[in-house]
């Protein structure tokens, strides 16, 4: 089973590890930070304990503070 990241110039099939592998479990892998990364699930915001299916293509998007 496969899914489809996609972060900044990272656009690559990735191999799902188990049945219950969430977005948190991603951000974990990639050492980042919910607080600083926006999921999307098929074009759909998702929250962190979201499953990745196979077939899913999920974006991260970094979240850009200032003032």
């Amino acid at each position: 089973m496969k899914f489809t990241l996609k972060y900044k110039q990272i656009n690559e099939e990735r191999e799902i590890p188990d049945e219950n592998y969430s977005i948190k479990d991603l951000l974990d892998d990639l050492e980042l930070s919910a607080q600083t990364i926006v999921s999307k699930q098929n074009g759909e915001l998702v929250i962190e304990d979201t499953v990745i299916e196979d077939g899913d293509e999920i974006q991260l998007v970094q979240i850009i503070y200032g003032g």
